[in-house]
């Protein structure tokens, strides 16, 4: 059939069959489906979806669109961890050093900003002189010298999702289950990984709004995964509020440091805890969740987590001076801080989707694909649910950006985090919050 048929097909709700999938795919890799066929299908599948024997072709086809990455001369257990998403997300930065330093190889390859969220590999470029486009062979040499390597999708690395994920991302399909499920399996699998740890972000300022399409999205990868032969753990995490306090590339790496250094905020310290302890059970290095996350407690307490990262920065072309902080950082400043205060009363919600927008809007984001991010831009935000914001308080919300005063983002940014904070008074009875962002695992 031709491409038109296939999409007239999908979107008129039939199954598509093997061959067909295949031959799809391959059309969207060697660039004879174009851009605005392959969009309809990403379409025509939001609508319609993926049956079980489609997707698990669908996500196959994609591994396999490229090279699967040989691992074998890497000796210890390979286990990767990938995050659906959300606002504040840095958790991978001094995850993948920590585990890397508790004997576990950790292989990963990102994925850029997407919607309102951030990428792994944008926060990363923020790092002057770092480089995440390696060679598949750099790459492996890499996981094997020092336990871990961050690239982004070489041209041989699951090229049909390299260019279904960009044009998700500008077509209003980033939210089709069967797409997540495809797209994070295919270049995981193409890691040559033992296993891998799922981080399914819930709430607010997660493509996945309950924990139900939570649940349903985790089956579909671990379905996929099961039946490629990984060892597959998902964690449901808590995304209701921003993690950590900055949002936007270079603060992202500024704080990940801080957790390396044993600090940083409560929560973005617990998911690398929790998460790093479910990696290392997987690989073989904690007998269980207790000891896994006692042990990368220690690397992040004692610099070993830091001293991995370091000698990382430096293998990809970067500069180590980031590693440490203050003003020998040579990670880049914005020109211009702007302070926003919040109103008098209790922080009852957070929307972080709408911070994660306003930091978009600075230039910490991508609105089209070929945009260029401002690797300075962002927020830093101190404001917490539940807590009590007297009259004459300090700035809640501090914006970081280089845009000429007068520029008319800058109003649209102020107007979305002013909305993206729900306060009531103080007298209003408002429940505890909680205390833990791990809503639940599964194993």
């Amino acid at each position: 059939m031709l491409p038109v048929q296939l999409i007239r097909k999908k979107r008129e709700g039939h199954a598509l069959a093997e061959t067909e999938i295949r031959a799809f795919v391959a059309g969207v890799t060697d660039g004879t489906i174009p851009d605005y066929q392959a969009a309809a299908m990403m379409m025509a599948i939001f609508f319609r979806g993926l049956d079980d024997a489609e997707l698990a072709v669908w996500a196959d086809a994609m591994t396999w669109s490229g090279d699967v990455i040989d691992l074998s001369r890497v000796a210890r257990a390979k286990i990767d961890k990938h995050s659906t998403g959300g606002v504040g997300d840095k958790i991978s930065i001094p995850l993948a050093p920590a585990v890397a330093a508790c004997g576990v190889a950790v292989p990963m390859v990102s994925g850029r900003g997407l919607g309102h969220t951030g990428g792994t590999l944008d926060k990363l470029e923020s790092i002057p002189g770092f480089r995440v486009d390696l060679p598949v062979e750099r790459f492996a040499e890499l996981v094997d010298e020092l336990g871990v390597c961050l690239i982004g999708q070489t041209a041989r690395i699951a090229p049909a999702d390299k260019k279904l994920y960009a044009l998700r991302d500008v077509t209003a399909t980033v939210e089709s289950l069967p797409m997540i499920a495809s797209s994070i399996m295919s270049k995981k699998l193409a890691e040559g990984i033992d296993g891998l740890v799922i981080d399914c972000k819930v709430g607010r300022g997660a493509f996945m709004k309950t924990i139900e399409r939570a649940r349903e999205l985790c089956g579909l990868m671990r379905a996929i995964g099961t039946r490629a032969g990984k060892r597959i753990t998902c964690v449901l995490t808590d995304m209701e509020a921003p993690i950590g306090r900055t949002i936007g590339n270079a603060l992202e790496i500024r704080e990940s440091i801080e957790v390396m250094k044993g600090g940083g905020p409560v929560d973005t310290r617990e998911l690398v805890h929790v998460l790093g302890a479910e990696m290392l059970v997987l690989g073989g290095a904690a007998p269980d969740q207790a000891a896994g996350r006692a042990r990368i407690e220690k690397a992040l307490a004692d610099g070993s987590a830091l001293e991995v990262f370091r000698k990382l920065v430096v293998a990809q072309g970067g500069d180590p001076s980031v590693c440490d902080g203050g003003r020998k950082s040579a990670l880049p400043v914005a020109a211009t801080r702007e302070d926003l205060t919040l109103a008098p009363g209790r922080i009852v919600a957070i929307d972080s989707e709408a911070l994660g927008i306003a930091a978009l809007i600075l230039g910490a984001g991508r609105r089209k694909k070929e945009d260029e991010i401002d690797p300075a831009a962002g927020l830093v935000v101190d404001a917490y649910l539940g807590e009590l914001v007297e009259p004459g308080a300090p700035p809640h919300v501090v914006l970081h950006h280089n845009l000429p005063a007068g520029d008319g983002r800058l109003a649209h940014a102020r107007e979305m985090i002013q909305g993206a904070f729900v306060l009531q008074p103080a007298d209003v009875p408002f429940p505890a919050v909680r205390d833990s962002r791990i809503l639940e695992v599964i194993r």
